[in-house]
């Protein structure tokens, strides 16, 4: 099959979904399958990857969003798309590119969209009033269900979202990790000490800085530990439109802020050093970043009203948003040994290999039914 995917909202910095979407596209490749890619950019181009075909249309900077672009040009890409051909098309985005389905059914292409986030919690965040948040996305929702054959959800948190507006027929399929790259190994008795000294409590936080991921709450949760008594340091691994503001905030603290980090083994190493890593997103419909310190072998302190509960189980530690602080002297209350066990036990539980093979099923699944 050609499975033409789209999705707006990545760049080469970006995280989770670029990782998830770099990931799949290797593992069809691998299963025999030709995966294309189709993402903007700031110009045009097309190369071949080891996750098969990228075509980068230039696209719209989206302002305040720290470098994130869409592509906007309906006829444009209609006429990308035919060139392409499809066999099956993957759509990871649930309003710009909504339009994709309605075309994928003129011509007769079975047509799934992933859900990577939640509308409702994204309108929340940006403070549009809770009824307001819950009418709209309740009906931008029910649009893409009409507009796509599938909706492919990696959480049953994520998946409340369209039951609630009376979708049927979802597919549920968990994202995964590499556990090769992202293991307890990496731990660096030398890259520690350039963190913390001995002694100290390394605590991480890794992801984009953007308001609806709330890295202000790891900051916070720095602060409260200290002020409990522990000698804990914070290391910001990311970067994003909250960055100055957060250094503001953390100004004479013991917190570190590190750029994007483009390799992935350097990242896994900072991981599998720390003692705890904070996922303190309150929306997040699954977090890769999460599963990924778990693979390291290092537990992770989650926002409770978010998907990560599902994901981390008792590899991890849910606590409220604004009181990351008390999740983290949960997670040393238990001993070192056990809870790095367990945190590697659960990763394993999520492998790339389980993921492609779960929307492979989708795509074969979607094309019985259409023909």
């Amino acid at each position: 099959m050609r499975i033409v995917r789209l999705a707006n909202f990545v760049t080469s910095s970006s995280g989770g979904l670029r990782t998830a979407l770099t990931a799949l596209g290797a593992g069809y490749l691998a299963s025999g399958h030709e995966p294309v890619l189709v993402v903007p950019g700031d110009h045009d181009e097309e190369e071949r990857t080891a996750a098969g075909l990228r075509v980068t249309v230039k696209g719209t900077p989206v302002p305040g969003l720290g470098g994130y672009r869409v592509m906007l040009g309906k006829r444009r890409l209609a006429a990308l798309l035919e060139r392409l051909a499809p066999d099956r098309l993957e759509v990871s985005d649930q309003v710009t590119l909504r339009w994709v389905g309605r075309w994928a059914r003129e011509h007769g292409v079975p047509a799934v969209m992933v859900a990577h986030e939640s509308l409702y919690g994204l309108l929340s965040v940006a403070r549009v009033p809770r009824g307001a948040a819950r009418w709209l996305a309740d009906r931008l929702n029910r649009a893409s269900v009409a507009a796509y054959d599938t909706v492919v959800c990696t959480t049953g948190w994520a998946g409340r979202d369209f039951t609630r507006v009376g979708a049927t027929g979802l597919a549920r399929v968990g994202l995964g990790v590499d556990l090769a790259t992202f293991h307890p190994d990496r731990h660096d008795p030398v890259l520690r000490s350039s963190y913390a000294k001995p002694g100290q409590l390394l605590i991480v936080h890794c992801g984009r800085l953007s308001h609806e991921k709330r890295p202000g709450r790891s900051v916070g949760a720095l602060l409260s530990l200290r002020a409990m008594g522990y000698d804990a340091v914070l290391v910001v691994v990311g970067d994003g439109p909250l960055r100055a503001r957060l250094a503001r905030r953390a100004r004479g603290e013991p917190v570190e802020f590190v750029s994007f980090v483009p390799d992935r083994a350097a990242v896994a190493g900072l991981l599998a050093t720390a003692d705890v890593v904070l996922a303190p997103g309150p929306i997040e419909t699954f977090g890769l970043a999460a599963l990924e310190a778990l693979a390291c072998g290092t537990p992770v302190v989650v926002d409770e009203a978010s998907a990560l509960p599902e994901v981390v189980g008792d590899a991890g530690v849910a606590a409220p948003g604004d009181d990351l602080a008390v999740g983290v002297v949960r997670v040393l209350a238990r001993p070192e040994a056990q809870r790095r066990a367990a945190a590697r036990a659960r990763a394993e539980c999520f492998s790339w290999s389980a993921s492609v093979a779960g929307f492979l099923a989708v795509h074969g699944a979607v094309g019985e039914e259409r023909w």
